[in-house]
């Protein structure tokens, strides 16, 4: 099936399943791989920056992150069978990497922060090997010396949650350097499993109401949650425009 284009990003059909072996087998080929969980945040900035739309565009695997873009994705000739959420692919890649022996690599987030997320996935999944790890506030002068560091770690996974768009950037820079077959960025997954923030319930998961479960826990996002009603107005004036509307059922 051809991949779905909305607002001028590829998105890949893919469920969780399939993206795990699609990465697991990316992580073992010799080469590097970038993998994007894709939002709709990120859809609406990648929009109006041409620069960032090229970088996302260009990763081996792009998944549906949050369910926005699988709702939009109904107004399209070709819809997504279901999202991919980031730190659900994470869990799996790491339940796989620990029984194929797959080294990954933590970079992003507070100090401390990726080291507690490690130990929280070394627990979690028997056999998995941290080969390092390392915060997110470094200067882009020092990202060589990430790379190398990444490099001798071994890792051949490297999950980058240092926010978008910068995990992208760097990611599209520097994981050829760094060594690792696969790069992937997980936005805020590390305060999740470090146990610094609270995932929104299943409840919430389930009716596509997580960005208003992190709204009522941290109200100082309103400003980024506006980059919702954009989204799916631009997706509806490009459905406009395009003269399809909504597909017959």
């Amino acid at each position: 099936m051809p991949p779905l284009e909305i607002l001028g990003c590829r998105v890949d059909d893919a469920d969780l399943a399939e993206a795990t072996a699609r990465i697991a087998a990316f992580a073992r080929d010799g080469r590097s791989h970038r993998v994007v969980t894709l939002g709709t945040e990120m859809i609406v900035h990648a929009h109006r920056d041409p620069a960032y739309r090229v970088v996302v565009n260009g990763a081996d695997l792009i998944v549906a992150d949050t369910i926005g873009v699988v709702y939009a994705s109904r107004l399209y000739a070709t819809s997504l069978r279901g999202r991919v959420a980031g730190i659900e692919l994470l869990e799996s890649l790491c339940a796989c990497a620990a029984s194929e022996g797959l080294p990954v690599y933590l970079l992003g987030a507070a100090p401390g922060v990726a080291e507690a997320a490690g130990a929280a996935l070394a627990a979690r999944h028997p056999g998995l090997r941290v080969a390092g790890t390392r915060d997110g506030y470094f200067a882009l002068a020092d990202a060589p010396d990430v790379a190398a560091a990444i490099r001798e770690s071994g890792a051949r996974i490297l999950f980058a949650a240092l926010g978008f768009p910068k995990q992208e950037y760097f990611l599209a820079d520097w994981l050829s350097a760094s060594g690792a077959g696969v790069g992937m960025g997980v936005g805020g997954s590390f305060d999740v499993l470090a146990g610094r923030l609270q995932r929104a319930p299943e409840t919430f998961r389930r009716l596509g109401l997580e960005w208003l479960y992190r709204l009522l826990r941290e109200p100082r996002r309103w400003r980024r949650q506006l980059a919702l009603p954009t989204f799916v107005w631009l997706v509806a004036l490009e459905r406009l425009h395009a003269g399809k509307g909504m597909p017959s059922s």
